[in-house]
């Protein structure tokens, strides 16, 4: 399984990369996927909503009617919850949304995301390179001469390279991370993803690794 490495400028350097098959080759697993962006958005709710229960709500507690000889229900507090302002029942309770899930669901999950990237061909491989200085315009240049100007793209760096990343931060559409921030989520949200050359032999050691 090879790909094309293409130069900064998205010419061809005449050389290609062996992409290995164990990561974007194998039978993709539909439910792994599933459990790894149902947890990943889960990780990222706050958690923190609140409604004020009958115990809690600012009102007086003096009943408000005589318990028995008006033909309607009983009644002993304006918070109950049947009335316009009262308590509200089982009302939503600050918790913790996460939940556990194996590493090795993890990373069969994100070996079958790269794997249907590469069957719809949305994966580009360029050498590796920086930025002298943060600059959104050299950034929004290197998308125009890869055609990627009005793509959702996913930027996979080998290391951490802040002029690059900062270049990226502005531009809609544009997300840029490490191999080893790399999660399915990401992986699928984008129509294009860009590997710099040796981000792709690293993220293959990451997701060989035995756990």
């Amino acid at each position: 399984m090879e790909v094309a490495v293409l130069s900064q400028n998205g010419q061809s350097t005449g050389r290609t990369l062996q992409l290995n098959e164990a990561i974007f080759g194998i039978e993709p697993n539909d439910h792994a996927i599933y459990l790894d962006v149902k947890q990943y958005h889960a990780n990222q709710r706050q958690g923190t909503h609140k409604a004020k229960e009958r115990a809690e709500v600012a009102y007086s507690t003096r009943k408000i009617k005589k318990q028995k000889g008006t033909g309607g229900a009983r009644a002993g507090s304006i918070k109950s919850p049947t009335f316009v302002g009262g308590g509200r029942v089982f009302g939503p309770r600050p918790r913790d949304y996460r939940f556990k899930l194996n590493k090795k669901v993890k990373q069969l999950a994100r070996k079958s995301a790269l794997t249907y990237k590469m069957k719809e061909q949305a994966l580009m491989v360029i050498e590796d390179f920086n930025f002298e200085k943060p600059n959104t315009k050299q950034y929004i240049t290197f998308l125009s001469q890869l055609a990627l100007s009005n793509t959702k793209t996913l930027l996979v760096l080998p290391e951490n390279k802040d002029n690059v990343y900062l270049s990226s931060r502005n531009i809609p559409k544009t997300n840029v991370v490490t191999y080893n921030q790399l999660n399915t989520f990401n992986i699928l949200n984008a129509d294009k993803i860009v590997f710099m050359e040796s981000s792709v032999t690293k993220l293959e050691t990451l997701l060989n690794k035995p756990e």
